[in-house]
């Protein structure tokens, strides 16, 4: 814009201006007031003490690196057939439970007749129990490759077949000792 547009803008607007001068002794009044609001206790509030906001970040940043550390650490553990599906999870539950109950009837054999047979079974139970860990680690690398989930079930199922077939020879030896027995005191 020109100055001489700026001084007609100017020009125009000059009655809406306040130009009027205020009352004599409005100085004196104001400066009065002025004194007067010295002479008032102000008080004034002290700036809030900011010491708790580094705690705060320190704080934060542990709990962030926390649920980091969680997290990696939940993606490395190993996943079982129950991480699948509810319908593996019922599987797993079952073979489990089965297992337990069959090792309950092996422990309840457990005599110094049938201790080589039972041990011998507990041993197996343990190798294929390794061999389940590696699975499971498999398991975790594959992505749930179905080859490595049918192994995690043949391997329940081979060590229900061990304690099985432990089981059934000491039913055997005992149903042969009894029939040797009654055999022998009937001659």
């Amino acid at each position: 814009m020109s100055e001489s547009n700026l001084n007609t803008i100017f020009e125009n607007l000059r009655a809406d201006f306040d130009v009027e001068e205020p009352n004599t002794g409005h100085e004196n009044r104001f400066l009065t007031k002025l004194s007067n609001q010295n002479r008032e206790v102000i008080t004034l509030t002290q700036p809030k003490s900011n010491f708790w906001k580094p705690f705060l970040s320190i704080a934060a940043s542990v709990v962030l690196l926390v649920t980091v550390f969680v997290s990696i650490n939940k993606s490395n553990e190993p996943h079982d057939l129950a991480s699948i599906s509810p319908e593996m999870a019922e599987t797993q539950n079952f073979f489990t439970n089965a297992i337990s109950a069959e090792l309950e009837k092996l422990n309840n054999e457990l005599t110094p007749e049938f201790q080589d047979l039972v041990v011998d079974a507990l041993f197996q139970i343990e190798l294929l129990e390794a061999n389940y860990n590696k699975l499971k680690q498999d398991l975790t690398a594959s992505g749930n490759d179905k080859r490595v989930i049918n192994a995690m079930i043949s391997n329940f199922q081979d060590r229900i077949d061990i304690l099985n077939n432990v089981l059934n020879q000491i039913e055997e030896i005992k149903s042969t000792k009894i029939e040797t027995y009654e055999n022998s005191t009937t001659l």
